[in-house]
């Protein structure tokens, strides 16, 4: 995969930015631009062919004013209260647009998983090992990148969790 700009001279900035991290990291994945932006978990497994929850997510919380970055499988939610207590915060809350903006440098719908300003901590949901190829935001709302959960905790350095709570058993 290249990064020279001269091939791509149209390519929105936040996509090029994330290419060019992306090789930085050795990234391994495709990079493809979708017909239309997709907001969700569901349009962009609509639009790629595959499961939801291979759709890995990249959803940034303010922990107190400090951004937080979960990757998460598009088939789940993150039980923010859990993973709070989880991680030893005293409270998770779902950034809004300018926060993530500040911290990411990208918008809501197209933040990657890299190429931040500053180095962001970062949590991957274990569910997301179940699909040999997840498919994560590459900077802009319709652009996506094919990966592993593997490549992704390694381009990431991400710690891995969970982010729902654990299935009651019965009686």
């Amino acid at each position: 995969m290249t990064t020279d700009p001269a091939e791509h001279p149209n390519e929105h900035p936040g996509i090029a930015r994330f290419r060019a991290e992306h090789a930085r990291r050795g990234g391994t994945g495709r990079i493809v631009i979708l017909p239309d932006s997709v907001h969700t978990a569901a349009l962009a497994a609509q639009e790629l062919g595959c499961e939801v929850g291979a759709i890995a997510n990249s959803l940034l919380f303010d922990a107190g004013g400090s951004p937080v970055l979960i990757l998460t499988s598009g088939a789940h939610r993150v039980d923010t209260a859990k993973v709070a207590a989880d991680l030893g915060l005293p409270r998770l809350a779902r950034a809004g647009a300018d926060f993530v903006r500040e911290h990411t440098g990208q918008v809501i719908g197209g933040v990657s998983p890299i190429g931040h300003p500053t180095p962001i901590p970062t949590y991957l949901d274990s569910w997301l090992h179940r699909h040999p190829v997840v498919w994560a935001a590459a900077g802009h709302p319709a652009a996506v990148f094919s990966t592993s959960s593997e490549e992704l905790m390694r381009l990431t350095g991400a710690v891995e969790i969970d982010v729902e709570p654990a299935p009651e058993t019965g009686p």
